[in-house]
């Protein structure tokens, strides 16, 4: 294909508009919004009906960015009513979403690698770039291909990455705390290399490799070892015996936040330790603020007497799994994507987040028989308020209580 004949990129388009937005809002509100949600909330979080009691922690489900990235997927097939919309991956982690996306003729593209399917973009093509964001190769494809360009990227990903760009651009290598491969990583990754392409990153997860990268940092090592055990978690040419001299702490911001000060801790020491101060070390906090409410207002929930916990999402939600993290170190906790899991009060299906998998497992509520019992609920901030409708009415349905005893109570 000549110059002149290849594509022209398109800038980002704007679909807020007024007009729009307006429909949008009444179409999303009809889909994901729940009258018995609203009048938990107003109650103060908690209602009784009998010897059951339903308590929701006060922050759960959808936040900000999400809202804005459903509105902006919404929007995009009412502003592109006849065109193909595609989007890179899925909009967020919740099944429930992303298949009524699928339902608006929204096509979900690879997003672990660039396909084909990139390659056969039109100029006339939409495409929406999800929450977390994407790696820089995937956003120079669909602009090299001259698409009409969606960025629903939330704003807080956006802070991490300005962060790690900065890092790139004073030498400092990007040590993120995340999972090397959660589309939010593999997007800040990318953006790591910096303008010039030359910077470096490297993804821990856990305070055990936390703890290796520290030794290394204090004694050196096999590096070999070393890039073995970071396969898929590291720059191009990476090499720790140079790359670990000066270190930026990032994260993915969906991480519990906690863990992630304690690798910011004991990277600081390592360092000062080796060098006998701080100056090759930097850390900005940069954990979503919406994460951040939901884990506290678990903590919160759980200073008062409950006896069982459901969290609700997709499985594939990291924030979500932190919630169940926390939960299940203090009482009976299910993690859960809708209420059919609750399948009877001898059963329910959930998420092992030990085991990675869904499976099966004896209903603690059957042993509370006609005695009183309190069930906590809180969500993942990709959850939407009609799946935890599904649940409270489902949980409490198993203790004999009907909807419309929840509604007029």
């Amino acid at each position: 294909m000549s110059e002149a004949a290849k594509p022209q990129k398109k800038k980002r388009v704007n679909v807020r508009r007024p007009d729009v937005m307006t429909l949008v809002q009444a179409e999303v509100e009809k889909h994901y919004h729940s009258p018995i949600v609203d009048k938990l909330r107003d109650s103060g979080g908690s209602i009784t009906i009998g010897k059951s009691t339903i308590r929701l922690a006060e922050q759960f489900g959808f936040c900000y960015g999400v809202e804005r990235a459903i509105d902006l997927a919404y929007a995009a097939r009412r502003v592109f009513p006849e065109q193909r919309i595609f989007l890179i991956g899925e909009i967020i982690h919740n099944p429930e979403v992303n298949k009524q996306l699928a339902k608006m003729d929204i096509v979900s593209l690879p997003w672990k690698e660039i396909t084909s399917d990139y390659d056969s973009l039109t100029e006339e093509d939409v495409v929406i770039v999800p929450a977390f964001g994407a790696p820089t190769s995937f956003t120079e494809k669909i602009e090299a291909q001259g698409c009409h360009i969606i960025d629903t990227t939330c704003g807080d990903v956006m802070k991490v990455w300005r962060r790690v760009r900065t890092y790139a651009k004073t030498g400092m290598t990007s040590l993120i705390h995340g999972k090397r491969g959660h589309e939010e990583t593999q997007a800040t990754a990318s953006r790591a290399a910096g303008e010039d392409g030359k910077g470096h990153y490297l993804i821990v997860l856990t305070l055990e490799e936390t703890d290796y990268v520290c030794d290394f940092i204090r004694n050196g090592g096999d590096t070999q070892e070393f890039l073995n055990k970071f396969d898929r978690a590291l720059s191009d040419g990476f090499d720790p015996a140079i790359h670990l001299q000066r270190i930026g702490v990032a994260n993915q911001t969906t991480m519990l936040k906690s863990e992630t000060e304690e690798i910011q801790r004991r990277i600081r020491t390592a360092i000062t330790e080796r060098d006998g101060d701080a100056q090759n070390f930097q850390m900005f906090d940069t954990i979503c603020g919406a994460t951040q409410e939901r884990q506290d207002a678990l903590f919160d929930m759980l200073n008062e007497p409950m006896d069982l916990l459901l969290v609700v999402g997709g499985y594939n939600s990291s924030n979500t799994t932190h919630l169940v993290e926390i939960g299940q170190e203090n009482l009976p906790t299910y993690f859960i994507r809708k209420a059919s899991c609750l399948e009877s009060l001898e059963t329910v299906v959930h998420f092992d987040i030990e085991k990675s998998a869904e499976i099966s497992a004896p209903n603690v509520l059957a042993g509370f028989d006609d005695s009183e019992v309190t069930i906590g609920i809180t969500a993942g901030a990709s959850c939407p308020a009609n799946l935890i409708e599904e649940t409270i009415v489902r949980a409490l349905a198993l203790r004999g209580i009907s909807r419309e005893m929840i509604e007029n109570s």
